[in-house]
């Protein structure tokens, strides 16, 4: 293959290489027994091409000749493999909607190699390139509208520092694929395209699960083997210890992630087992979205609209409850009950004291208050009074300062209200008499400080724009850019890709994107209704 002297890559196939592999290699849809992965090769799709690149190709090493190389796309899009590797689909159950679901594995997802870069590894895998022996009923193909949302949502989280798998690419297949985008019986044809993802490792809570649910205890310590080796080089321990302390890190790392996006409003609407990375890492972006009322009952999930379970409020007690799957998964390693539910129950103590110390920082109080909880529960219970866009909320609070007069503060976080006009003056005497007890919890920290009131407001106003985003990517905006990309128009994309990179700065260029989401907005489907049809 003459294409590969301009992409020279150090390949490191340590999920290949250290676990068992499915003994057959034919790709067709079957239950797998005693294996990590199985064989599986992309599709062709000679009428494939590049529509975006995000900058993680050039952290990655790539020069500008080769990412617009024909080699690129072609290996990019599964056209060609690279040299002494194989392309494969991993293994592994989960728990969907609290149900066990039985064994899932990567549907339509095809794992290529794994690269060394700077000392760091990372694994490509393409979504939408074909089934695999774990598609099921599917046809492992995936369409533009979710591929678009999924490169640039993974690039969106890591620009807010959010623990995420990336997206270095996206591309249409040229093909087209069948959908039926709501489940209702109409379906059609629609673009297909394929999303290259990039992470350390794609391992979830599912493949330790899979391997425990079919009693292959071999299986179970060869992969918590390999993820402590490979990804938990810090442990130091073997046997029983070393388990524990690897399933202490996980747990300290999704708690890490939720956080994360309980800060930004981020509502997953999967939070099944098999979407659960053993990383840490915001895995597998169906249908999410970001609060834009603040609702802790919201989910962007069609599926979930009955019962909600994935719905914002729930997530931290849904990441517990994921845990737990995994504790039972670990358990035949452990052989000991009480320290896991130990470790789970340090999730509930440090997800109290860390929600505290993270809503502290969101308003801008920063030394410790015995009413602190209180003023934080009064603000959120407010918050659902009328609806209040999340975003524009916490980033115009940081607006007002000790100085500011009770109107003024009213009026800084009313431009976060949807429907304005119809505002009840109940609602509006209950934010004063809360702006009031704010402001005064803010005089007491001024006092706590050893700099002048301007210096404090600077100092304050920049902590809480650094962790209050000014743009994250609304469904709407992803709505409008899949309708232009549709058309083969792919400047909006390009627009709000560079837009996501720097959600904590003003940038005035983008200030149309900053506003409440407009009523049109409200029922259209791609904007508040979501599925998981890809």
């Amino acid at each position: 293959m003459v294409f590969l002297h301009m992409i020279d890559l150090e390949i490191s196939n340590s999920f290949y290489n250290s676990l068992p592999k499915d003994s057959i290699e034919d790709n067709y849809t079957r239950q797998v027994n005693n294996a990590a992965y199985s064989l599986a090769t992309p599709l062709s799709f000679p009428k494939s091409r590049l529509i975006h690149i995000s900058d993680l190709a050039t952290e990655l090493g790539f020069t500008e000749k080769q990412i617009q190389s024909p080699e690129f796309l072609n290996l990019f899009t599964g056209q060609h493999p690279y040299p002494e590797t194989k392309s494969y689909a991993m293994a592994y159950a989960g728990h969907q909607f609290g149900n066990w679901a039985g064994q899932l594995g990567d549907g339509r997802a095809i794992n290529l190699f794994e690269i060394i870069h700077n000392k760091n590894r990372w694994a490509f895998q393409l979504k939408g390139a074909g089934p695999t022996p774990y598609s099921r009923s599917g046809d492992g193909l995936a369409v533009l509208r979710s591929s678009i949302r999924e490169h640039l949502c993974s690039e969106a989280m890591h620009h807010l520092g959010i623990p995420t798998t990336r997206s270095l690419s996206l591309s249409l297949s040229g093909e087209e694929v069948l959908r039926d985008m709501l489940y209702d019986g109409n379906a059609a044809y629609e673009k297909g395209a394929i999303v290259c993802r990039v992470a350390p490792s794609f391992i979830r809570f599912g493949n330790f699960e899979l391997a425990a649910a079919t009693s292959d205890t071999d299986l179970l310590k060869n992969l918590a083997d390999y993820t402590i080796t490979t990804f938990f080089t810090d442990i130091k321990s073997t046997g029983k210890d070393a388990y524990l302390q690897f399933f202490k890190k996980v747990t300290d790392r999704t708690l890490e992630m939720i956080m994360h996006w309980q800060r930004v409003g981020f509502v997953h609407g999967v939070m099944n087992t098999d979407n659960m990375s053993i990383l840490g890492l915001t895995i597998d972006y169906g249908p999410y979205g970001w609060l834009e009322p603040y609702d802790h009952g919201w989910t962007p999930n069609t599926t979930d609209s009955q019962f909600k379970r994935y719905r914002y409020g729930a997530q931290p007690e849904i990441g517990l409850w994921n845990l737990l799957q995994l504790a039972n998964s670990l358990f035949p390693l452990i052989k000991d009950a009480a320290p896991l539910q130990d470790i789970l129950d340090s999730y509930k103590t440090n997800y109290q004291v860390q929600y505290l110390e993270l809503m502290m920082n969101k308003i801008g109080i920063y030394h410790a208050h015995n009413q602190d909880r209180d003023l934080i529960q009064s603000l959120e219970e407010h918050l659902h009074l009328h609806e209040t866009d999340m975003t524009i909320f916490y980033r115009e609070l940081s607006k007002i300062h000790i100085e500011t007069s009770l109107d003024n503060a009213f009026a800084i976080i009313s431009v976060a209200f949807y429907n304005r006009k119809h505002l009840s003056d109940l609602h509006k005497d209950a934010w004063i008499r809360w702006l009031k007890d704010y402001l005064a919890r803010l005089q007491f920290d001024v006092e706590q400080s050893v700099i002048d009131n301007i210096a404090f407001a600077k100092a304050r106003t920049k902590k809480m724009n650094a962790i209050n985003p000014k743009y994250v990517l609304r469904n709407y905006i992803s709505q409008l850019v899949i309708e232009d990309a549709e058309k083969g128009d792919y400047k909006l994309l390009n627009q709000i890709y560079t837009m996501l990179q720097n959600p904590y700065e003003e940038q005035p260029e983008y200030i149309k994107w900053y506003a409440l989401r407009p009523e049109w907005a409200r029922s259209k489907v791609g904007c508040s209704k979501l599925s998981c049809s890809s």
